[in-house]
């Protein structure tokens, strides 16, 4: 697909025009539309409570399961919804090529960042938009990383990315039962989410909205 881009130039009024205007002729839909996904998206964050320290840094220590529960069950969903949407063209992949070394090096530097800060890069937004200033000071502290990453590419991080495995999907992996492999690994994580035991790391605000009884604190 063709992304028609008007604005040029390289100053940032300009690259938050080429931004806007990437989004809208993509072909997913207006910024109305973008914007409302992001509102319900944000919800669902506040709602769960995903956003708070406790419930990332919980699940880093196997002390809150939230997190997981959410996960499994969002993938699960997702992974059967995304594959038929895609088949009946409502949607679309972008997928991106496999390169072991990269993940593995990214995963252990993403995940122990993710553990002490509390915080994803979903999470992250949302805690920002509630006034929390240690998350935008990682947000800042992120974009000057992303900064290094790009200056340095060529000559540091390409080398440790490794080579390229290709583009690789699951329902590749059962050719003519490609439906059936779908559906079985989005059922099976489905399950994985409600059968995981339901285990709360709570900060003292929500301590305060609990009844005296319902304070495992106090039992």
């Amino acid at each position: 697909m063709e992304i028609i881009v008007k604005t040029a130039g390289d100053d940032l009024p300009s690259r938050i025009a080429q931004m806007f205007e990437t989004v809208i002729y993509e072909g997913r839909g207006s910024l109305v539309l973008v914007f409302l996904i992001g509102v319900i998206f944000g919800g669902i964050i506040q709602y769960t409570r995903v956003d708070k320290f406790e419930k990332i840094a919980g699940f880093a220590m196997l002390k809150d399961t939230i997190v997981p529960k959410m996960l499994f069950l969002t993938v699960g969903l997702a992974s059967i919804g995304l594959y038929f949407m895609v088949q009946a063209g409502w949607a679309h992949y972008h997928i991106k090529p496999i390169m072991w070394s990269g993940l593995i090096i990214g995963g252990i530097l993403f995940g122990a960042a993710m553990a002490i800060f509390g915080k994803c890069p979903g999470t992250g937004p949302v805690s920002i938009a509630e006034g929390r200033i240690d998350v935008l000071v990682g947000a800042i502290g992120g974009l000057l990383g992303g900064l290094v990453f790009t200056l340095y590419y060529d000559d540091i991080f390409k080398p440790l990315m490794g080579e390229s495995a290709g583009k690789l999907r699951l329902p590749q992996f059962f050719p003519g039962h490609e439906e059936t492999a779908v559906l079985i690994f989005g059922i099976v994580v489905t399950i994985i989410a409600f059968v995981i035991p339901k285990r709360e790391l709570y900060d003292e605000k929500d301590l305060e909205k609990l009844p005296p009884e319902a304070r495992p604190d106090r039992r």
